[in-house]
């Protein structure tokens, strides 16, 4: 048995007063008690520094990219060797960042939930991996070449059941279009209602969750009346800006506990003026860089104040800004958005286990859970960038070199 004495201790709740002795067996979370705990005498203690957390959890991940320019762009002409390459690049920076596990919303070829697959048949030292296959896309739209292409009724029905063969955790779709994508259209929806509703009642008769990319706010209210389970971006934009939705809407989503990411976290250091997509994009609703962020910034505190349950998910991996391991920026976001320091945190640990289906054993320091662990410099709920500095990981137990 394994015993770490930490004076500022966040369980993935909230902030512990004085501390914790949290007691660690295998790969397990065995017991929690108050700084001052005796420990037994055959116990080994660590005693840290800093800020003891959860190990934190990117809820919208693209392992397949590199995060380099262009990176989404790339995929298509990766082999499947290039692409577990990528895959086993995008883990290490995830890991080293502190994040213990995985939402992956963008895979292609199966080839993440491949990766997934060995992780469960031999762990490995890598972040846990949720997987959802490659997204459900109309004809030529967005991200269709991970090859999720669909049209018409039975190639929907089709294409949700084979990824429920295949074991997938979740199944996402592209309810709107992309920035990213040539030819579609983020502020367009990009499939029928009853298109969508097929999806999520075929997908859901299965016991599998449905999470919609949906930029446009036809689509963020498409995606709630289908009864999807999570909203990527909830960006709620048109052609007069971001957030243009009414507070019915807003009300409708927060009563629905549809888990919103909104997919903050820039890596401000390495900033690069947008691509030409975006810069149409910020173009046509007459913004800045700078504006569209604020705004965007301000739409997150509206969905906040309005009660939207949020998780943390940064769509890493896909542009340098965005960056494998850019999660802790996202939390940081969301404080200056206006949540608590416990607030945002939990959108990242917690929060973001109970919508990836990991929630009874992940994302908490309490017995019986994983012990997947972050120990960071200072006292984070003083200082919630001291999240950008991790001093030491444990996956499952096992020390991860930094």
């Amino acid at each position: 048995m394994h015993a770490i004495r930490v004076r500022h201790v966040y369980d993935g709740e909230s902030f512990l007063a004085g501390g914790a002795t949290v007691f660690l067996e295998d790969c397990s979370i065995v017991g929690v008690e108050s700084y001052e705990f005796p420990v037994p005498g055959v116990c080994q203690v660590t005693v840290h520094e800093g800020t003891l957390l959860p190990g934190l959890i990117d809820a919208h991940t693209h392992l397949v990219t590199d995060s380099g320019v262009s990176a989404l762009d790339r995929v298509a002409g990766f082999s499947a060797e290039e692409i577990d390459r990528v895959v086993s690049a995008a883990l290490h920076d995830q890991l080293v960042a502190g994040v213990t596990t995985v939402r992956d919303l963008g895979d292609r070829r199966f080839c993440v939930l491949e990766r997934r697959d060995r992780q469960l048949s031999a762990p490995a030292i890598e972040p846990t991996i949720v997987a959802s296959g490659p997204p459900l896309t109309s004809t030529n739209g967005h991200c269709h070449y991970l090859g999720g292409e669909v049209a018409g009724t039975e190639e929907i029905i089709r294409a949700v059941a084979e990824r429920v063969e295949r074991g997938v955790d979740i199944i996402k779709v592209m309810a709107s279009g992309g920035v990213n994508t040539p030819g579609t259209d983020a502020m367009l929806t990009q499939f029928t209602a009853d298109q969508m509703r097929l999806i999520v009642d075929r997908a859901h008769a299965a016991g599998v969750p449905v999470t919609a990319h949906a930029h446009g706010t036809p689509a963020v209210e498409q995606a709630l009346l289908a009864g999807v389970d999570g909203i990527e971006h909830c960006s709620c934009v048109t052609a007069r800006g971001f957030g243009e939705v009414s507070e019915e809407t807003l009300t409708a989503l927060a009563r629905s506990r549809i888990a919103v990411c909104p997919t903050l976290g820039y890596d401000t250091h390495l900033m690069q003026a947008p691509p030409p997509a975006i810069r149409a994009v910020m173009a046509r609703m007459g913004m800045t860089v700078e504006e569209m962020l604020q705004v965007r910034s301000d739409f997150v505190a509206r969905l906040h104040r309005s009660g939207v349950r949020l998780v943390s998910g940064a769509d890493s991996g896909i542009a340098p800004a965005k960056r494998h391991g850019v999660l802790p920026y996202a939390v940081c976001e969301l404080v200056t958005a206006g949540l608590s320091v416990a607030e945002a945190l939990a959108t990242a640990t917690s929060g973001a286990a109970q919508a990836c289906g990991v929630g009874a054993r992940k994302g908490r320091i309490a017995p019986g859970y994983h012990a997947d662990l972050l120990g960071v410099a200072g006292d984070l709920e003083t200082d919630v960038t001291a999240l950008h500095q991790p001093r030491w990981v444990l996956l499952r137990g096992q020390s991860v070199s930094l």
